[in-house]
């Protein structure tokens, strides 16, 4: 029994170590990128647009992709691997990206159709800016395409526990941003940073096929498998939660971006470095600990499942709380980062409110996975329903008289008070085991 609990304990701490210095390094390159960008772009009126046009794409791609994928995919890819069934996984993977890439693709076209009539219902936004914010927009569509198949192959290699390249990919997405705005900047001005990340999409999503490649992945045209459908209903809920932390996410900007120019990006960068935290904790080790419980779930071995779920309890506290401490005490030298020195009050103060949700952010990733591992999708997203309800109405409320501090505030409020709920609704059926 004890060589049993040492086993598991390595490959719960062995995932995530890979994880952790991936995401680490990933948010490495981030904040060089979010320098070089307020560098590049002083006024930041062009990084406040950079950023806020993301939104719609990824509004859209969370609900009708991810939604599928981050709560379904690897349990359902997780059935076949633990028969060791890879000609099933392969054609599971392929129903799926079919399906997928048409659905966004279709969707995409379409947004990009209308955004010049819908752009200013979803920011404040106006003139040079608005037009500028539209074409962004349409850019990120196209990026969002790319990583419809750059994150299914993510979730098989999450299945298979090939860590390493998952997590070096969207370092290399990064990297694309900063080369990007470095070359291509004094060819292209303000749509430097743009193409940048298109390319650095493309790099992500090949690297992580050559992966599958090597592992004997062949993909070819498959219109359809039996598992779709039932994905497909686990997706249903995740679809609702998602949509309302993008409603959250929109909002947010677009109270942002009637403030003062600067207002999008301090409360952008300031969730950066909050997110560095989260990446090597919080995601690395639910990350880690997912296909574990999936695994658990689907040979039916509620003894191990908890052990995983009570060790990824445990070590996300350890690591979060002197996390967060630490955040808070390395305050000037974020500053200095992301070269927002003329800020320093509001960052100061909006990276303390981010700094307090660390913990209750993290077990929600954890959390949310044990839900997803047994596929119970509705309780997750009824709590990611609140926690988006909450930060939007506390953000909204405070927001005529703190300013951008209603964001972060709103933001650790809501993750509070989904923490709560989904601690206290934690599934009861792998401890009877």
């Amino acid at each position: 029994m004890r060589l049993s609990a040492l086993r598991y304990q390595h490959r719960i701490l062995g995932g995530a170590a890979v994880l952790a210095v991936t995401q680490f390094g990933a948010s490495v390159v981030g904040l060089f990128r979010d320098r070089l960008l307020t560098q590049t772009f002083p006024g930041l009126r062009t990084v406040d647009v950079y950023i806020a046009s993301f939104r719609p794409s990824d509004l859209l791609f969370q609900i009708f992709i991810m939604a599928g994928f981050s709560v379904a995919l690897v349990p359902l890819l997780a059935r076949y691997h633990v028969h060791r069934d890879g000609r099933e996984m392969e054609k599971l993977l392929n129903g799926v990206v079919f399906i997928s890439s048409i659905g966004f693709g279709l969707i995409g076209l379409l947004l990009t159709a209308l955004l010049p009539w819908i752009a200013p219902y979803l920011t404040q936004f106006t003139g040079d800016d608005l037009a500028l914010y539209i074409q962004f927009a349409r850019l990120a569509l196209l990026t969002n395409f790319l990583f419809v198949f750059a994150n299914a192959y993510g979730q098989y290699l999450l299945t298979v526990q090939r860590f390493w390249v998952y997590g070096i990919a969207p370092i290399l997405y990064t990297l694309g941003t900063i080369a990007g705005t470095v070359w291509l900047t004094p060819v292209y001005g303000q749509y430097g940073p743009m193409f940048g990340t298109v390319i650095g999409a493309v790099v992500c999503m090949l690297v992580r096929l050559a992966a599958l490649l090597v592992r004997g992945y062949r993909p070819h045209l498959t219109l359809w498998h039996s598992d779709i459908g039932e994905l497909g209903l686990l997706m249903l809920p995740r679809m609702i939660a998602l949509a309302m932390l993008y409603v959250e996410l929109l909002v947010f900007d677009a109270i942002a971006s009637g403030m003062p120019a600067g207002a999008v990006t301090v409360n952008a960068y300031t969730r950066n470095f909050q997110s560095v935290i989260i990446g090597v904790s919080g995601i690395a080790l639910s990350l880690s600990i997912f296909s574990l419980l999936s695994q658990s779930a689907a040979k039916q071995e509620w003894h191990r499942y908890g052990i995983y779920l009570r060790k990824g309890i445990l070590y996300l506290l350890a690591l979060t709380v002197p996390g967060a401490i630490a955040l808070v005490a390395l305050t000037p030298v974020a500053i200095w980062l992301v070269h927002l020195e003329r800020q320093t009050a509001l960052f100061t103060l909006c990276l303390l409110l981010y700094a307090f949700s660390i913990p209750f952010e993290s077990l929600n990733h954890l959390f949310s996975r044990a839900y997803f591992a047994l596929k119970d999708t509705t309780r997750p997203a009824i709590f990611n329903v609140v926690n988006a309800v909450v930060a939007v109405s506390i953000a909204w409320w405070f927001a005529p008289a703190i300013g951008v501090l209603s964001l972060p505030l709103g933001f650790t409020i809501g993750h509070i008070a989904q923490m709560a709920g989904l601690a206290l609704l934690l599934p009861h059926k792998p401890a009877k085991g």
